[in-house]
């Protein structure tokens, strides 16, 4: 703004000191005359006579404006770098154009290099300001006579310092622009880490509290029947081994995906090796089964009869209903489906002991739709151990693929989760 003003005021300021287009004969222009060259003398002027000055520096008032433009819309040359270069070649072509050579070139010049040197750094379109740029020297060179200014050995000088100052704000400016870059990719890297650490949190979070709290669960059972009845507590005990061997299996895939490409993962033989040796089967066979289990992939729809069946086990009725025609689902939705209806079983399990609870798939052509309802019942005292984050994990993971959730109290009793998940990739 400061530097347009300044040479706006110096532009107009030499136009009118130089006086009418008419009289300049520009450097090196001079007729050569021989001889002594006859001076005239005016007459003097009669009495009561008033100079009439005209107009101000011999200059028409558009004159004058004309050469406030060569350089006021340098005021905008951040802004609209390629706009105020434009602006300033043509009002300093028709105005050399119109008054001629002289000392306004200066200025004039001045003014196209700051604007050319604007567009070049300041606009973010560079093939823009290449051809803009070229285009303006071309011009400027076509009508040279006109355009640049005559350079005496004083000016020298001014203009070596005026391209260092160029140069040297032009590095500062990339420089800047550098650093702003490198300071918008670590904010991108870090929201990208903060992106995959929920993820990380959700899928750590929906595998251990469902296996767990179904292991407590049959862990308590076994318990309570260990002298009565030693069947069904072995049974309960073979029911919290297969718990805790899915439970492992599924936290390897997890740690997989964490772990840098070249390196093998820890396997951790001692829970096989102790899992097997009490069912009898042997350390062989625990860790042949977890080594299988972690080859399998993440859990999708298919998925869900079994988990079912395992909730089931624990003595919590549950009815799973499958309605309309099954379609293939990308991974992640089918992982989605699968983590809604175990969340949801899992808070019946802690909140709502003793309750029915019923699961229903329905397939649409464009949707699949997850309903899980219960009747109501009370709370286990692993209710407390609660955080409120899993359906909060649950929202995030059906909008990342377009869907909805929506959970909260059943108008006769009980609570319900409600999710919608469109069948195709989100657009």
């Amino acid at each position: 703004m400061i530097l347009a003003f300044v040479l706006a005021v110096c532009t107009v300021g030499t136009a009118v000191r130089q006086g009418d287009a008419s009289m300049v004969v520009p450097p090196g222009k001079m007729p050569l005359v021989e001889g002594p060259v006859p001076v005239p003398v005016p007459p003097p002027p009669p009495a009561g006579w008033v100079p009439d000055l005209g107009p101000v520096g011999h200059l028409e008032p558009w004159q004058i404006v004309l050469a406030a433009l060569t350089a006021l819309p340098l005021a905008a040359r951040r802004r609209y770098p390629l706009t105020a270069f434009g602006a300033v070649i043509v009002t300093t072509l028709l105005f050399n154009q119109r008054l001629g050579a002289g000392d306004t070139t200066v200025y004039t010049f001045l003014s196209c290099v700051v604007a050319a040197y604007s567009a070049a750094v300041y606009s973010p379109h560079r093939l823009r300001a290449l051809v803009g740029v070229l285009t303006g020297a071309g011009l400027i060179a076509a009508f040279a006579e006109e355009n640049f200014p005559y350079v005496t050995p004083g000016v020298v000088p001014f203009l070596l310092l005026v391209g260092v100052g160029l140069g040297a704000n032009a590095t500062h400016v990339w420089k800047q622009r550098v650093h702003a870059l490198e300071v918008r990719q670590e904010a991108a890297t870090r929201l990208a880490l903060d992106r995959e650490r929920a993820r990380i949190a959700r899928e750590l979070h929906d595998i251990v509290t469902h296996n767990v709290s179904v292991m407590v669960i049959q862990a308590g059972a076994a318990r309570k029947v260990m002298d009565a009845a030693p069947d069904r507590a072995r049974e309960a005990l073979l029911a919290v081994e297969a718990g805790g061997r899915t439970a492992m299996a599924e936290l390897r895939q997890v740690m997989g995906l964490l772990t840098p490409a070249g390196e093998e993962p820890e396997t951790g033989t001692g829970t096989g090796t102790g899992a097997g040796a009490g069912t009898g089967t042997g350390a062989g066979a625990g860790t042949g089964a977890e080594d299988d289990a972690e080859l399998a992939p993440q859990p999708g729809l298919d998925q869900v009869p079994a988990l079912v069946g395992r909730v089931r086990a624990t003595g919590v009725p549950v009815e799973l209903t499958v309605t309309g025609t099954p379609v293939p689902l990308p991974a992640g939705v089918g992982l989605a489906a699968y983590r809604v209806v175990q969340e949801a079983l899992t808070n019946t399990v802690k909140h709502a002991a003793g309750a029915t609870v019923r699961v229903v798939l329905e397939h649409t052509p464009d949707a699949l739709h997850v309903v899980v309802t219960d009747t109501g019942g009370a709370a286990s005292p692993s209710a407390r151990t609660g955080t409120g984050r899993g359906l909060t994990g649950l929202r995030e993971r059906v909008a990342l693929h377009g869907g909805t959730l929506s959970a909260g109290d059943h108008p006769t009793g009980g609570y319900r989760v409600d999710a919608v998940l469109p069948t195709g990739e989100p657009s």
